[in-house]
Order: structure tokens, then sequence, then C-alpha cells
């Protein structure tokens, strides 16, 4: 399989797209801080780190072999605000998973835009890219980000306790998934 989707991806609210160079501001506004590195595996980053970082992302925009990835820009529809991004991670060929991702600026939590971005991934993984299963994961203690899982229809699957060690301490991490099927049967009903 090889996808290449067409962007932006359109939602109701938002744009989903490529990440350009002009970006690297608006991600060092959510990347460079403390409280959005805290459960991610880098520091806080620098401008300049920004800058390599959606370099790299501008080029990850298609499925062609197994650990591939899109990495997308979420902006609003209206204005244009660049408000966090949004991943999906071709985990297995054979076994047709892949993995979701988000990180959103904490100015613009609360405000649905997280649920709807990662519905747009999910529409993606399991139609175009006919994915059997999706995945996520997250520190145990972000409470936000679990609770996107399961708003989004995943189920709890597994709880690693104090299984590998993360910025010094032990982590505990959850993790999340759902099957195309279940995707489909929540999207018919309308329940996302």
């Amino acid at each position: 399989m090889a996808l290449h989707p067409e962007f932006p991806l359109v939602t109701e609210r938002l744009r989903l797209r490529p990440f350009t160079r002009g970006d690297v501001d608006a991600v060092l506004a959510y990347r460079g801080r403390e409280d959005v590195a805290r459960y991610l595996f880098d520091p806080p980053l620098s401008r300049d780190e920004c800058a390599m970082a959606i370099q790299q992302r501008a080029t990850q925009t298609g499925l062609l072999e197994e650990g591939d990835r899109i990495v997308l820009a979420v902006e609003t529809a209206e204005g244009g605000k660049l408000v966090g991004e949004v991943s999906l991670i071709w985990r297995s060929v054979e076994a047709r998973q892949g993995e979701l991702g988000w990180i959103f600026h904490p100015d613009h939590h609360g405000q649905g835009f997280a649920t709807e971005a990662s519905n747009a991934l999910l529409d993606l993984g399991f139609g175009s890219a006919d994915l059997h299963r999706i995945f996520a994961r997250c520190d145990a203690r972000n409470q936000s980000s679990w609770r996107l899982m399961e708003r989004l229809g995943m189920r709890r699957e597994a709880h690693f306790r104090e299984h590998a060690l993360f910025k010094g301490a032990w982590d505990e991490e959850f993790y999340y998934a759902i099957l195309r099927d279940e995707w489909l049967a929540l999207r018919h009903a309308g329940e996302v």
C-alpha cells in the first residue's frame, strides 16, 4: 500500500496540512514549553531544533513502507492559526497497524481541536490507508491524552507499570487502541 493523501485535510473547523518553514515560531510557541515537553521524549526545543524538526516533518506526508509517518500541522480554518500537530505512523505492514499521536498548544486545550484533528487521521488510517488497528499511547499521568483516546472510542488495552526509565524516573504508560470495524461503527452511528 502506498498512501499519498491530497492536502489539506479539511474538517469543520480545521485544516491539516504539511509543515512549512514558516511554521517555526508557531511550533516553538508550544514545543519550547516545559509543560508540553513533560510527557514527550524530547526536552523543550530551541528555535534551531524546531527549525530542524519542521524540515524533517515537511517531508513526512505519505506512507510507503513500514515505519513511515504522516505528520501534519493543525491550523484553524478561520484565521489559519497553527494550534498543534498530529501524526499517523505505519507500525506494521503485515498486521496493518498504525499509531496515532498529537501535540497541541496548551492555549488551545479544551476546544475539541485535538479530537477533531485525530478523527480526521483515524478516517485516513481506516479509509485510504486500510489499516486494521490503530493504537495510541501516553504517560499514565497525562490525563488529557488518555481522555482524548477514550473520546475517540479507543479502549485501554495495557497499563505498563515502571517499564522504562523516562527522564530519570520510572515510566507508567497506557496503551489504547481501536479496530477498523469499531471505528466505522462509531462513525456510522455519529458517536465520534
